[in-house]
């Protein structure tokens, strides 16, 4: 083999030595850190969170979790966890985690903050825009975690009206009571076109008496209409419309219109 020839593969081989030193070294590193004190877990964890490597924080939080369980910075590690879960797209474990803190530190300060995250979690993908760009309507989708999440920011509002989570929390509490209504609307739309009148007037009702106040209750009032006629009530229909007519004019209007239509029109 001539020297020019062999000089690449010396470059190469020493490379891939530099490579593999290097990466002893990270894991010798990694190594000496897992087996550090509490103070230099919680540094570690935090950093790694700062610079947004949460599933490094998840490990380094995890360990400190388990060996210094009942150290202050284990703690504080709880609450951070709950962060980079939910931050590295793990809301179940988010939720597990403040699930959690909640149970052990019923009187912790920071309790709020637990109630804000775990209604958080729950809430990821109800505010999905991709269902909505593809033109998919939400009402259609399963609730999911719906009630779970109202319930958590519920339960905030109540405990811990001066938080500073409960502003947001109430906006996000304001779309799921629509959502919930909707889903409800829906439910009681299809027992209407499937000739349960009935079963479709008790949903409808049950919604507009839950989420009063939501836009989706001028649809309720609909269904209660629709239903109320096809049951032959026409003084019930009759007296729904006129509450429909006085809170939601536009809806009144809409429904005017849908009553009009031929009965011979199939279009």
């Amino acid at each position: 083999m001539s020297a020019p020839a062999a000089l690449p593969r010396l470059h190469l081989l020493a490379a891939l030595l530099a490579a593999l030193l290097a990466l002893a070294g990270c894991a010798s590193k990694n190594e000496r850190d897992m087996k550090s004190g509490a103070d230099v877990l919680y540094d570690r964890a935090h950093s790694a969170m700062d610079s947004g490597n949460y599933r490094n924080a998840i490990t380094y939080y995890e360990t400190l979790s388990a060996r210094f369980p009942f150290s202050n910075q284990a703690k504080q590690a709880q609450l951070d966890l709950i962060y980079c879960y939910y931050r590295n797209g793990e809301p179940e474990s988010a939720i597990d985690a403040a699930s959690q803190f909640e149970r052990e530190n019923p009187t912790h300060p920071r309790v709020d903050y637990a109630l804000y995250m775990r209604g958080l979690a729950n809430f990821t993908g109800e505010s999905n825009v991709f269902y909505r760009f593809f033109n998919v309507d939400p009402a259609r989708r399963p609730l999911g975690k719906a009630n779970e999440s109202f319930s958590a920011f519920a339960q905030l509002l109540q405990r811990y009206p001066q938080s500073i989570y409960a502003a947001d929390a109430r906006q996000r509490m304001v779309f799921l009571r629509n959502r919930l209504a909707e889903h409800e609307n829906y439910v009681a739309r299809y027992y209407l076109t499937r000739g349960a009148y009935l079963a479709a007037l008790n949903r409808a009702q049950s919604a507009m008496e839950r989420y009063d106040g939501s836009p989706a209750v001028a649809d309720s009032l609909r269904i209660m209409i629709d239903s109320y006629s096809a049951l032959g009530m026409a003084d019930l229909a009759a007296s729904t419309r006129e509450v429909l007519a006085a809170s939601y004019p536009a809806a009144a209007g809409a429904q005017a219109k849908t009553e009009q239509k031929p009965w011979y029109r199939f279009w």
